[in-house]
């Protein structure tokens, strides 16, 4: 069962793909404190994801940043030097990349993907989330194969 309103994020680990290295946190100490736009996508590097579902978010940060998210963050189950080479090559420094490399995550928040039939194993659904203090305010799962209401447009009118 996905994950709701009001519910907490689960305590699982993730790492951050950042300039010293992967580190690994814990999702619950990690979002404490702050308001944090989160969106998943099955997979960095992928038509829609690289074409439509990050630039978006690259594109909207000062206006997601201006209706008070603290910080914006994409996760996928790929590990952090992947999404840290995507995020070099079509993000921004105002994304941060969680990796969520093993699916646990994915699996914990109930929106882990069976995609294996496109050969790519277990992976996350399309989503976002609007969280604050590590309670999600809003959540937003798309259909297999759509991509609108996890995109920046969406959760910036439900800020």
């Amino acid at each position: 069962m996905a994950i709701s309103v009001g519910e907490k994020l689960p305590n699982t680990k993730l790492v951050k793909a950042g300039a010293e290295g992967p580190e690994q946190v814990d999702a619950q100490d990690y979002f404490a404190g702050k308001t944090v736009a989160l969106f998943s996508v099955p997979g960095a590097f992928t038509p829609t994801c690289s074409a439509r579902h990050l630039p978006g978010y690259v594109e909207k940060a000062d206006e997601l940043k201006a209706k008070g998210v603290d910080e914006i963050i994409c996760t996928s189950v790929n590990d952090a030097f992947v999404l840290g080479a995507w995020n070099k090559a079509d993000g921004s420094e105002d994304i941060t990349m969680l990796a969520d490399g093993n699916g646990e995550f994915a699996e914990a928040v109930g929106l882990a993907g069976d995609m294996s039939g496109y050969g790519m194993g277990t992976r996350s659904q399309r989503y976002s989330m609007i969280v604050k203090d590590g309670v999600v305010s809003e959540v937003n799962v798309e259909a297999p194969g759509d991509f609108s209401v996890s995109s920046a447009e969406h959760l910036l009118g439900q800020l």
